[in-house]
């Protein structure tokens, strides 16, 4: 067995971890979250972390600014965050 058969093969038995044990932690804490009325859901959102995101999301902020529509777009935001702000009062 090579040292990248053992390396892998250790790694997918610890993240792995598909026994009765984990499984029934997972369902219990699930179970859990949901009779306290909250539901999961997955969902992929950008990685600000990744290589390259800051330059990109200075390139899309470059082409709205000085837009036309640009001050409309920043008074719906405002008035979105507004109303957020009333719905946690």
């Amino acid at each position: 067995m090579s040292i990248a058969e053992v390396v892998v093969a250790r790694y997918l038995r610890g993240m792995n971890d598909l026994s009765p044990k984990s499984t029934d932690k997972f369902r219990a804490y699930r179970a859990r979250k949901r009779a306290a009325g909250l539901r999961e859901i997955r969902m992929w959102v950008p990685d600000v972390h990744a290589p390259g995101f800051a330059q990109e999301a200075e390139r899309q902020a470059g082409l709205l600014r000085g837009s036309s529509g640009e001050c409309e777009i920043l008074k719906e935001l405002g008035e979105l965050i507004d109303d957020s702000w009333k719905d946690l009062d």
